[in-house]
């Protein structure tokens, strides 16, 4: 996964990574299920979480984020992101989350990948 080969320190272990992955997600989750992170669905189909910090997200992306929590979230972190394309008419495209169509501020903006 892409934000596997991020890592937020030079001795970090690739398990450690992944851990570190695994716990940030577990913050978006639970920030959606508690409604303290917004989810928006951009025009095109990308996906951008409001509400969590850089810091927090500790280099990990919206679309890793979207990725594991499908994979492994819980029902109303899933249940917030159906709610956020049923809002905005239209689901997440995969397709488009692969090419890098993301936002830096919460889904205000929509850039391609660069």
């Amino acid at each position: 996964m892409p934000c596997d080969t991020y890592r937020s320190s030079q001795k970090q272990t690739v398990q450690q990574r992944a851990d570190e992955i695994r716990k940030v997600v577990a913050r978006f989750s639970e920030g959606l299920a508690s409604g303290r992170v917004k989810v928006r669905v951009g025009p095109q189909g990308a996906i951008a979480f409001d509400g969590i910090s850089q810091e927090d997200r500790a280099g990990v992306t919206d679309a890793c984020a979207y990725r594991r929590i499908l994979a492994t979230g819980s029902a109303m972190a899933k249940a917030a992101i159906a709610k956020a394309e049923q809002l905005a008419g239209r689901a997440v495209d995969r397709k488009v989350i692969a090419h890098g169509h993301h936002s830096h501020d919460g889904g205000k903006t929509w850039h391609h990948g660069h």
